[in-house]
């Protein structure tokens, strides 16, 4: 069984091993440092596993296991751990964590638990809703959004979207609480090649909030001033 296995590590000693080992299995490989980088070549697609280890700079990795799962709920994730924390081992596999091993571990036990993860996948197939169709579902609060039906809810009011909007919301929700700038929404929901105005932006943005943030209900899209855009939860 082979795959592709993103390796978030900051210990450049253990994820060259990782890399050389994995490869030699027949694997293919990717590689982060840090947090955030780890969590930008997940949202680059096609991985089969992560291994993600806790302690990283930037974003710790319980924060990126949430962040991942917030998008995806099927790719199997196992966690590099320390020795001594229960208390990650614990969240992470609340969080939906496959598995876990603790450092230092043994390569061969590792690989094991990355072909038991990828063969329970596999067994597990595409995630179903009730009719049997396919289904991502993304979600903040009370708000809902189906990728597959392209169906949207705020509690149980159902809003319709045009198909920009809808896209818009998608890469917010995809990347819920970080701040957004102007820039990267055009790059990714209108294109690289779009030659507009940023404003289109504020624009659209304008006619999100105006369907999902009904007057009484908590606000979801926040403005940053002299940022951009940020979707999350209000404290």
């Amino acid at each position: 069984m082979s795959g592709k296995v993103l390796i978030i590590e900051d210990e450049d000693k253990i994820a060259r091993l990782l890399e050389l080992e994995l490869g030699y299995e027949g694997y293919g490989t990717g590689r982060a440092a840090s947090g955030t980088d780890g969590l930008e070549r997940f949202k680059e697609g096609g991985w089969d596993l992560i291994l993600l280890d806790v302690m990283l700079p930037g974003l710790s990795g319980i924060e990126v296991l949430r962040r991942i799962r917030a998008a995806d709920s099927l790719t199997p994730v196992i966690l590099l751990t320390a020795k001594d924390s229960v208390e990650d081992k614990v969240s992470g596999l609340d969080l939906g964590a496959s598995d876990y091993v603790t450092k230092p571990f043994q390569i061969e036990e590792l690989l094991a638990r990355i072909r038991s993860a990828l063969r329970a996948r596999a067994a597990a197939g595409p995630e179903r809703s009730e009719s049997g169709d396919s289904e991502q579902t993304l979600a903040a609060g009370d708000l809902r959004l189906n990728e597959q039906t392209r169906e949207v809810y705020r509690g149980e009011r159902r809003i319709d979207l045009t198909p920009r909007e809808f896209d818009l919301l998608v890469f917010l929700l995809r990347n819920q609480r970080q701040v957004l700038s102007r820039d990267q929404m055009i790059r990714e929901v209108w294109g690289y090649d779009y030659a507009g105005d940023t404003n289109v932006v504020d624009v659209y943005i304008r006619y999100v909030r105006r369907k999902i943030d009904e007057e009484g209900l908590p606000e979801l899209i926040h403005t940053v001033r002299g940022v951009g855009y940020v979707l999350k939860e209000s404290s």
